[in-house]
């Protein structure tokens, strides 16, 4: 699930796991009264701010199949989670928003799908409220994605006057609905005949018919190989909120999100699904049992069957461990898994050797891509306030930089005592004030830094930058895998230094602009 923030990611993966019966009534990112939180935001400072700062799986039955749901973060200073989340998915829902539009971050977050090969189904949300024009929402797709959009449904009333769907493959009917008080259940669908329809709606359905018309006439119409490989993308329309024509996007989802399929392999060659267990960690999380403060991996089973108990190998060392503890996630809670297939992601919990983007397998080696890290952009030293809680201080940064919450870097100049904290936006800093203090027992102070450009670099390059007084800057060791990185006050200071030594290693990292 991936869209700008505020596009209504978490209430639409909320609404799906209704549809689905997981769960009996769906919360709201904003909770207000008796109506509770959303099931996929758990952590106690996603509630309060009303938006995701961390991906949560899912995973529930539908129509005899399981599906396994992540919803991401919109924000852009998170786009490092997201993007780790779709190397491990087989298709994505990208929401826009009725009255925004194409927005920003979900323009960067379908290149990335696209990048990934990653099959992108749209759902144009928030059709109750007023809004742009269906047409023109449909041409910015096109125009600046550069995909073609099918409408697969279409709306009858224009944004902020809904009066019903109507679906491309069954014009003869019009779908209705009617709200449930507070959206916690699934709204009243009615069925009316095209007849009735033209008499109870009148121009608005007639409109409709007329528009779908012309977009079908005027496109290639859907095709699943042309879906899969990227070159269409199914529309639907609706407004999760009040459950509105999500049960529709649920169904497509089971109909055309492609099955798990072949991955490839770091080496070349691809691991097949009916190949013996092999499996992508692509998120770590902490303390998500406040009661137990455990840690767990997010692993995709990729090939094979995994089953609890087994013996996997994990590829970076070539050591086997016993994935005793193993579960299913629905948001925050969790069940023991036996069994897992393809497709499904399962939880190792304490499994602490194991990094994100590690691969596991059994039998024939297996080893996928790794994930490349993006270049942080802003910099700050992290100190306990209480010296007598350095402890907890040194085991909550070594976790929270296992998690990929943030990148840790380390220098001579500070020592082990004064990390340095790398991120991509400025709310990741937010996050880790909340945890360092709420899980971890030890309250820190952040002094930022003035660097805004970081590459990687050698120790050639690193003693070259050391012998510069002129450039503001320095080189930092990240933690995680010894890399150094030369980090500057701004591309003009990088710039000098290029100049002053054309022959330093100075390797762009991933940029989260790109």
């Amino acid at each position: 699930m991936i869209s700008h923030p505020d596009a209504g990611k978490s209430t639409l993966t909320e609404a799906l796991a209704l549809h689905a019966r997981a769960i009996t009534s769906a919360g709201a990112v904003h909770a207000k009264g008796d109506r509770r939180g959303v099931t996929s935001d758990w952590m106690e400072l996603e509630r309060e701010r009303g938006i995701s700062v961390t991906s949560a799986a899912l995973q529930f039955g539908y129509r005899g199949h399981v599906m396994n749901l992540v919803d991401t973060p919109g924000h852009a200073d998170f786009s490092e989670d997201t993007y780790r989340v779709l190397a491990a998915v087989d298709c994505a829902i990208m929401l826009v928003d009725a009255a925004k539009g194409l927005e920003e971050q979900t323009r960067k977050l379908f290149a990335v799908c696209r990048h990934r090969g990653v099959p992108v189904i749209t759902f144009i949300n928030k059709w109750d409220r007023r809004g742009q024009d269906a047409l023109t929402l449909l041409e910015d797709i096109e125009t600046h994605l550069g995909i073609t959009p099918v409408p697969v449904v279409w709306p009858v009333g224009s944004a902020g006057n809904l009066r019903g769907l109507v679906e491309a493959g069954n014009t003869e009917q019009m779908l209705r609905y009617t709200k449930v008080p507070a959206g916690t259940h699934a709204a009243l669908e009615e069925q009316l005949t095209s007849e009735k329809a033209a008499e109870q709606e009148g121009e608005a359905w007639t409109t409709a018919l007329e528009e779908l018309e012309l977009v079908l006439s005027s496109g290639p119409g859907y095709d699943q190989e042309a879906f899969k490989a990227g070159k269409i993308s199914p529309v639907f329309f609706g407004a999760a909120l009040t459950n509105i024509g999500v049960k529709l996007l649920l169904d497509a989802v089971v109909d055309l999100a492609p099955a798990p399929g072949p991955r490839p392999l770091a080496k070349g060659g691809s691991r097949e699904v009916g190949e013996e267990f092999s499996g992508l960690v692509f998120k770590i999380q902490a303390n998500m049992d406040p009661a137990h403060r455990d840690r767990i991996a997010f692993v995709r089973v990729c090939s094979g069957v995994f089953e609890r108990g087994m013996h996997v190998t994990r590829a970076a060392s070539g050591r086997s461990f016993a994935s005793k503890y193993a579960h299913t996630v629905f948001g925050a809670e969790r069940t023991v898994v036996d069994t897992a297939y393809p497709g499904d992601v399962v939880g190792l919990i304490n499994a602490s050797a194991l990094r994100v983007g590690d691969t596991l397998y059994t039998g024939k080696k297996a080893e996928f891509p790794s994930l490349p890290a993006f270049a942080p952009e802003y910099f700050a030293v992290a100190r306990p306030k209480d010296i007598s809680r350095s402890k907890q201080f040194r085991k909550g940064i070594a976790q929270l930089d296992e998690e990929g919450v943030i990148q840790v870097l380390v220098s001579d100049r500070r020592g082990d005592q004064a990390p340095v904290m790398a991120a991509v936006g400025p709310m990741q800093f937010d996050v880790i004030l909340h945890r360092m203090e709420h899980e971890f027992s030890s309250p820190i102070a952040l002094d930022q830094l003035s660097y805004r450009v970081a590459r990687i670099t050698d120790a050639a390059g690193a003693a070259a930058l050391a012998k510069s007084r002129l450039i503001n800057g320095e080189v930092l060791t990240r933690r995680s895998d010894d890399v150094l990185l030369a980090v500057f006050a701004d591309k003009w200071q990088l710039n000098a230094f290029q100049r002053a030594q054309p022959d330093a290693l100075l390797q762009p990292l991933i940029a989260t602009a790109d």
